[in-house]
């Protein structure tokens, strides 16, 4: 006899019974609303957190609503990954969780006054019964193993189901040897960047967030996972910021993050510290620090005329002033040069290939060039005599240099004079073909040796036009590099050299203003940046001014990993040049805690939330 059998004899006494009102099943109440005569399981029943809802008249397309119980709500994360088994039709579709979950009281509005009233009085003691409503976009729709885009909805009340990590990582392909965090939503799904596929790393790569967002953390994570990768990284660094990446992070909080992720704080290893010659550096305990000096004949002319703003008119003088020089280098014997009274042929070869769209004449030096243009100065004013020359080419042979330069037409004093005038101002603060004290040229060679990380300390240097010279150069000479040692690999058999050069606050560099100012120095970018795609030369684009990023340089880049951008035109104009980001993830970026960013690489299926694992190593700024 069960219980309630039990209830009913003990209130039967001396043939009465008492009357007593019993609670109906909930259950029974909803299948008789539902015309149902017994309760059938929905498939796949065990895991379903959740039903598909009616659509509404403000539906959306690809949108659909679901509703969870209460105990079901803090178990689906917001862009979480979900199966909807369509009810009825069979068809099985995947989607992410765009909104929600969101908590809603039963029967009622969240806002109606009856809710508000009890919530305000009560608290918890007469808090109504709730359920939990998400919003899913649908991504696709199962056919065997594959995915296709979804032609048709789910039905109402279909079942939903969380997908697991496994089945999360699967869909979203993030996996990756290069980690860089957490998927938001989830404590166990790493995302990262697979270094050895050549569709993603050397299709470049935009680092964009305002101050404080988090953008060093990502770049110093991004390099010393490239590194252990094995890949050759060459940071232009123009705050002194990342010296330091040798030691390993003690600013406390920093090490409390990395212990929480179970990850122990380490220096990069295997560092080169580079800084100009007559620069400092914001580390002088760099156990390997070397000083450079680039030689003015790798710039290019065009790229000079542009970065010194020169006017139509000393324009002209400096390409006249150029020729001549060039012609007097060859008829010194000095470039191409003579062995036993004959022209070297490797260097007639040489210039046979020259583009000065990418560099200048071999062997002329800014003390040359100037010394010609003191040179034109003097015929046009018509002194007497011979100007005195400084360059080691030209100093002993000041009649040869007024020869040359008498047969050429020149006027203008005055623009001449500007020109010297702004040539000496580079010529003295000594940075080009400067071999003094200890320094030497850039072995490219070296920089792109796999696992080397080459930090270009350029902090000290307040021009930012010559700033600019200096970065263009070593990304040329890297790509030059870069391409040696692929070749090399590829016609041995050897494993294909992979580098990753770094451009920090490249709003500086390639700025719109300045892009429509130098068209030349944008090209040369350009240029190395669509070879480097089939070089394994991948660049990287730091910022926290993206609004003044230009549209063509946003064209280069395939690669995002956006932090908190506050300006809202700004966002708008990404939206423009960025696909494959959704809708709810762009309405995110201006509240993204530091450290979280939106990533979108190439080999993702889509634009993931991702909270970028604490860095490893010392940043100077962020532990001061």
């Amino acid at each position: 006899m069960d219980s309630d059998s039990e209830n009913v004899d003990k209130e039967r006494v001396n043939g009465q019974s008492s009357s007593v009102v019993r609670e109906v099943p909930g259950d029974a109440l909803l299948l008789e609303m539902a015309g149902l005569d017994s309760f059938t399981p929905p498939r796949h029943a065990e895991g379903i957190v959740g039903w598909t809802m009616f659509d509404t008249p403000s539906a959306q397309d690809d949108t659909v609503v679901a509703l969870l119980p209460k105990d079901k709500i803090g178990k689906v994360p917001n862009r979480g990954l979900v199966r909807i088994e369509s009810e009825g039709d069979g068809r099985t579709y995947l989607g992410i969780v765009q909104a929600g979950p969101f908590a809603e009281p039963d029967g009622l509005r969240g806002d109606a006054p009856l809710v508000v009233t009890v919530q305000v009085r009560s608290g918890q003691m007469l808090l109504p019964q709730f359920h939990g409503r998400i919003h899913i976009e649908l991504m696709g729709q199962k056919s065997g193993k594959a995915m296709t885009p979804p032609r048709f909805r789910p039905l109402p009340s279909s079942p939903v189901f969380l997908l697991d990590a496994d089945e999360t990582r699967d869909l979203l392909r993030c996996d990756g040897d290069m980690a860089l965090g957490l998927a938001s939503g989830h404590d166990d799904l790493e995302v990262g960047i697979p270094s050895g596929r050549k569709s993603v790393m050397p299709r470049h790569t935009g680092v964009l967030g305002t101050t404080g967002a988090g953008k060093s953390t990502t770049v110093s994570r991004m390099i010393q996972q490239a590194q252990k990768a094995g890949m050759a990284v060459v940071l232009l660094d123009v705050e002194g910021e990342y010296t330091e990446m040798g030691r390993h992070a003690d600013n406390p909080e920093m090490v409390e993050l990395l212990a929480e992720r179970g990850i122990g704080a380490e220096g990069v290893s295997d560092t080169t510290l580079y800084h100009l010659v007559g620069t400092e550096t914001t580390n002088l305990r760099h156990p390997d620090r070397r000083e450079f000096s680039p030689p003015f004949s790798r710039l290019s002319p065009y790229m000079v005329c542009e970065i010194l703003d020169l006017t139509d008119a000393q324009q002209t003088r400096y390409w006249q002033a150029y020729e001549n020089c060039k012609a007097l280098l060859r008829e010194l014997g000095i470039y191409p040069q003579r062995v036993m009274g004959r022209v070297e042929e490797s260097h007639e070869r040489l210039l046979d290939r020259l583009d000065e769209f990418s560099e200048g004449y071999p062997n002329m030096t800014l003390a040359a060039l100037l010394d010609v243009v003191s040179a034109f100065l003097h015929a046009v004013e018509r002194q007497e005599g011979n100007p005195r020359l400084y360059s080691a080419e030209f100093r002993d042979c000041a009649d040869r240099v007024m020869q040359r330069v008498k047969r050429s037409k020149a006027d203008s004093a005055v623009s001449w004079r500007a020109l010297r005038a702004r040539l000496f101002r580079l010529m003295r603060l000594n940075v080009f073909d400067s071999l003094e004290g200890g320094a030497r040229r850039i072995d490219y060679d070296n920089l792109v040796r796999p696992g080397s990380v080459s930090i270009m300390d350029l902090s000290d240097m307040e021009a930012p036009d010559l700033r600019n010279l200096v970065i263009a150069d070593i990304i040329r000479g890297v790509e030059q590099g870069q391409e040696k040692a692929f070749d090399a690999a590829a016609r041995s058999g050897a494993e294909l050299p992979r580098t990753m050069v770094v451009v920090e606050e490249a709003h500086e560099f390639l700025s719109a203003e300045r892009v429509r100012r130098m068209p030349n120095l944008f090209q040369t970018v350009s240029r190395i940046a669509k070879r480097g795609r089939k070089r394994w030369l991948g660049l990287v684009f730091v910022t926290q001014h993206p609004q003044h990023l230009p549209d063509e340089l946003l064209g280069l880049l395939n690669n995002y990993v956006l932090h908190r951008i506050n300006d809202a035109n700004t966002i708008s104009r990404l939206r423009r040049s960025i696909g494959g980001i959704d809708a709810g993830l762009w309405e995110r970026v201006t509240s993204l805690a530091p450290g979280q960013a939106i990533v979108s690489f190439t080999h993702l299926s889509r634009a993931m939330l991702v909270t970028v694992d604490p860095t490893q190593c010392r940043l100077r700024l962020a532990e001061e």
